[in-house]
């Protein structure tokens, strides 16, 4: 049997861009844990954003500590993990690194067109297409100098986790 890895991951991007399907993907290949980011979201992060509300920097704040929070313990076992979380900005990456400094980033992209088809064919999210283009805003690419990978959601996830490995 594999060894599982050590590594972790923190698997970004706009709501709808595959941050699930391709992190847990990810967490079966490498014989990990994956932990879906959204489920941290307190309940008042939930209901503004099924009402259609982005989340400002301070809604964002606590639900981003509980998830540094998940990657430190994994870091400080030393066990691989990987987290489904937007990660829309640099500052919440360095956040969320502060918890392991060594962590990588998958960057999920694509156009607009294609995320916003992929949302609105899914069933039972609370995240509503009108929140997409402010997502789409807030948005800061991860940069050369963070660690990790951006990849195009047009190709499928098995080549997402050949690209990834």
């Amino acid at each position: 049997m594999k060894q599982p890895e050590s590594r972790r991951y923190v698997v970004m991007g706009v709501c709808g861009c595959g941050k699930s399907t391709v992190g847990t993907a990810l967490a079966q290949a490498r014989g990990v844990n994956f932990i879906e980011g959204d489920k941290f979201h307190p309940e008042a992060n939930v209901a503004k954003m099924s009402a259609g509300m982005p989340l400002t920097d301070e809604d964002r704040a606590e639900w981003l500590l509980t998830l540094q929070a998940e990657i430190r313990a994994a870091r400080e076992k030393n066990v691989g993990l990987v987290v489904s979380c937007s990660a829309l900005k640099r500052r919440y990456r360095d956040l969320l690194r502060q918890g392991d400094p060594e962590l990588q980033f998958v960057h999920l992209q694509g156009p607009r067109d294609l995320i916003a088809n992929r949302m609105q064919s899914r069933q039972g999210h609370y995240m509503p297409l009108s929140l997409l283009d402010s997502q789409l805003r807030d948005l800061e690419p991860l940069q050369p100098d963070e660690g990790g990978v951006s990849l195009d959601i047009a190709l499928p996830p098995d080549a997402l986790l050949a690209r990834i490995a």
